[in-house]
């Protein structure tokens, strides 16, 4: 029997939990996601998605079914956003799936790129550098000395997965004009993997200081705010400390989900909360940054 998981029309971090309780609702028969309906997803949404397709393929399970969505704009978005692309590795794809041809490239996507080690990192911060300087500096407002410091929030937020997901992961970078809710340009970045989570990294060393409250929640309170790490060498632990404070200089939100919490540093801007926990389980790791423009839209 095949089991449907609906894609959110809207799919970005405020449907991820509807998209993780529909995903993990049954975990047998052949999975079959249906995003025929789909009208707009952030890279953090179509992050999740390739994650819950590579999370059943490390299961082993039967390939999983996508139907892609139906309004021309939007599936061209998700094959030049290079989801369709990599979507095939995981995904049995019904639709059609535009032809993208090849173009300059843009000052406002890094599309979705694989991490599956250091060179990569590398590589993905090497390669988006230059484009994010222009960013940062000229659309958004920001000091030269920003962009050192977003290119360290990203190679950290890509790092993480090297060290401690266990397998490979995904990163995209996205520029949008936030007119209705911030009236500002922002820069968002999206990490995700279908990992082991933050609670089984840090349970060796962790587990016995918590106690009774360990958990999903506890180990991402250990890692974003005590900026504890399984890794026992001096001055381990500090990447998402780095982001944290990088992000605070310049009004940003950064939101940690690993498995059943998310814990979010909110900006006066926004109205998510610091920690939501017992949420429907979701593999792995998935990370947003947003660094918002000086000035509002004219």
């Amino acid at each position: 029997m095949t089991r449907v998981v609906e894609v959110p029309a809207h799919f970005d971090d405020r449907a991820f939990d509807q998209f993780a309780r529909s995903y993990g609702a049954d975990g047998t028969g052949r999975v079959l996601f249906d995003a025929h309906a789909a009208q707009w997803a952030s890279p953090y949404g179509l992050l999740g998605l390739l994650t819950a397709g590579q999370a059943l393929a490390e299961l082993g399970t039967e390939r999983p079914l996508l139907t892609l969505p139906q309004e021309r704009e939007v599936v061209h978005y998700w094959a030049r956003a290079g989801f369709v692309r990599h979507a095939e590795q995981y995904f049995e794809l019904h639709g059609k799936a535009p032809r993208i041809a090849a173009r300059a490239e843009s000052d406002v996507l890094l599309e979705i790129t694989p991490v599956r080690g250091a060179d990569d990192v590398h590589n993905v911060v090497n390669h988006i550098q230059e484009r994010a300087t222009a960013i940062l500096t000229q659309e958004l407002g920001l000091e030269a000395a920003a962009t050192m410091g977003f290119g360290m929030a990203l190679s950290e937020a890509c790092q993480n997965i090297v060290e401690h997901a266990g397998t490979g992961g995904w990163v995209a970078v996205q520029t949008y004009s936030w007119r209705r809710r911030l009236r500002r340009r922002v820069v968002t970045i999206a990490v995700s993997d279908a990992g082991v989570g933050f609670r089984r990294s840090l349970e060796a060393t962790q587990a016995k200081r918590f106690g009774d409250r360990w958990s999903d929640a506890a180990a991402l309170e250990a890692a974003l705010i005590q900026g504890v790490s399984r890794f026992r060498d001096p001055g381990r632990g500090q990447g998402l400390a780095g982001i944290r404070r990088y992000l605070n200089r310049w009004t940003g939100k950064l939101a940690v989900r690993s498995g059943t919490a998310r814990m979010t540093m909110v900006p006066a801007w926004d109205d998510d909360v610091p920690l939501a926990d017992q949420l429907p389980y979701f593999p792995g790791t998935q990370v947003l940054m947003i660094v918002p423009a000086v000035t509002e839209i004219e």
